[in-house]
């Protein structure tokens, strides 16, 4: 599936929902999706700066694309950190930069989160993207 593809499927899921209530709680089955995270991989390397709770975010280059892990101790940080690396993990560097993130506007995520969450979900695509752009001449 290509991340357009992959994009639209995100729409189309969060479309089903009228109420922000119930994207919530789909965002929180997301976040319980997530493979476990290592305890000892819980460094401050990997701590995401901006966020109001703690989000972790690992990653390895396998096969020219980056494959991502996560973790958050708030359910709901959890599950956005989810949904990105759902969309971008296992992508190349060059399909994730090509990207604009937009699909945080078409669920209409952003303007449905607290100000300091909509600034953890900013810090989470800046992270993102920098370890796309870190590893792009490497693949």
């Amino acid at each position: 599936m290509t991340l357009i593809e992959a994009e639209n499927a995100i729409v189309e899921e969060f479309s089903m929902y009228d109420e922000w209530l119930d994207k919530y709680e789909y965002l929180i089955e997301l976040g319980k999706s997530l493979k476990d995270f290592p305890e000892e991989s819980k460094t401050e390397d990997k701590l995401i700066k901006g966020c109001q709770s703690r989000v972790w975010l690992d990653h390895k280059v396998e096969d020219g694309r980056i494959v991502f892990n996560a973790d958050s101790d708030a359910i709901i940080t959890k599950g956005i950190i989810s949904l990105l690396i759902g969309l971008y993990s296992g992508r190349t560097p060059q399909e994730i930069l090509s990207s604009d993130f937009s699909v945080v506007e078409k669920i209409g995520l952003k303007e449905n989160l607290s100000p300091t969450r909509a600034n953890g979900l900013v810090s989470m695509i800046a992270k993102i993207r920098e370890i796309a752009y870190g590893t792009e001449g490497l693949v």
